[in-house]
């Protein structure tokens, strides 16, 4: 059975009044959001620091790819041809290197890096670049190539199967065809560890830990994430990069799994606000924390087009005139629209983007109005050129 709903007399509908309230309300708490300083995104230790004497170490060798069709060094490369003497010299086999021309070699530079804790045995990939004016890398074998350090000793030797990202093709005319860049490639796994770099954390009391951009917030933050996680006064900044870390007596024989776990830690890092520029391809990069002091900038876009094309002049009938070709040059010169805006004190990166973005502004406009900005003493933050 369905009774009848009742309505409450004493429900009234919403006034204008009301609803004009709540909106209002609604855009404070908005305004009042915006106004909130934001937290700081929480980043692993080990993505901006790393412990002092864990780190890689670069090799570099000098050596010979062969087996290249035709797309070797060419003649003018004297280097090549001394190193493939004195190669064949070390298997017994003595030649006359001024009789040598060949095109199947070029001299290439060998790097790679060496991983901390790389074992004996272990193996490691290499980078092959073309040192002479070979066409490309292409199906070439790098020949034993021995791998130094900046101490002169062997760590590592290298050998193997190039593999280029890209082809090279030319005909007898001139012409021909490139591919991303032929003349370097890669050996996956082609050298071998032959030497260690020692390092041993046996009897280590402690620990330094140094941060890759060094900032003294930042460095605050993770010496009290340390001492919280590991409870206890065992960490101190010693500079705004460098955190001394002592040995806990609980983790004595454990310093592997204590490293493990100070990796992990989440801290709020700290950046000096900054503007970075790049007029090369008219870039532009701003930090989070750029502000810009109160400023009228005022834009506005000179255009000047020259357009020249060739008109044929052509004489009267029956005169002694000859048809000649004159250049027809316009000029157009055109002003963009003056346009004036103020930014208010303390305004973020987001209300910066969005203002210069209301006056139609380019990138390349835009690197103009910062140096002007920061000229004028508005821009609070570091601008640097790159």
């Amino acid at each position: 059975m369905r009774y009848p709903v009742k309505h409450d007399a004493r429900r009234k509908s919403r006034s204008p009044g009301s609803r004009s309230s709540l909106a209002i309300c609604c855009f404070l708490v908005g305004l009042l959001a915006l106004a909130m300083p934001t937290a700081a995104q929480a980043i692993r230790l080990k993505d901006v620091a790393s412990f002092k004497g864990v780190r890689s170490n670069q090799l570099l060798g000098n050596g010979l790819v062969v087996g290249l069709n035709g797309s070797g060094d060419g003649t003018n490369v004297g280097f090549n041809t001394q190193e493939l003497a004195n190669m064949l010299a070390n298997m017994g086999i003595n030649v006359d290197r001024s009789k040598l021309k060949v095109k199947n070699i070029a001299a290439v530079a060998v790097t790679a890096v060496l991983p901390p804790f790389a074992r004996v045995g272990s193996q490691i990939d290499v980078l092959v670049s073309s040192m002479g004016d070979a066409k490309s890398l292409q199906g070439g074998t790098l020949v034993l190539t021995p791998l130094k350090g900046v101490d002169g000793q062997v760590y590592g030797l290298a050998q193997g199967p190039v593999s280029v990202g890209g082809f090279a093709a030319s005909g007898d005319a001139g012409g021909g065809i490139t591919k991303n860049h032929p003349t370097a490639g890669r050996i996956a796994n082609g050298a071998t560890v032959e030497r260690e770099i020692p390092f041993d954390f046996a009897g280590k009391q402690d620990i330094v830990l140094a941060l890759n951009a060094p900032d003294f917030t930042t460095a605050t933050r993770a010496v009290a994430a340390i001492n919280r996680h590991l409870k206890g006064n065992y960490a101190n900044s010693q500079d705004s990069g460098t955190i001394c870390i002592k040995l806990p007596p609980l983790y004595k024989e454990k310093l592997v799994p204590m490293l493990a776990s100070l990796e992990t830690l989440e801290i709020a890092t700290d950046a000096v606000a900054k503007v970075i520029i790049d007029e090369r391809n008219g870039t532009v990069v701003m930090g989070e924390n750029v502000r810009l002091s109160t400023v009228a900038i005022a834009h506005g876009n000179l255009m000047i087009q020259i357009k020249e094309k060739p008109r044929v002049s052509q004489p009267l009938p029956f005169s002694r005139g000859q048809t000649v070709v004159v250049p027809d040059t316009s000029v157009t010169v055109k002003e963009g629209a003056d346009r004036l805006m103020v930014l208010p004190e303390g305004v973020n990166i987001g209300q910066v983007v969005q203002a210069l973005n209301a006056i139609g502004v380019t990138p390349r406009d835009l690197i103009a109005i910062l140096q002007a900005i920061k000229a004028a003493g508005a821009l609070q933050a570091e601008l640097q050129i790159i």
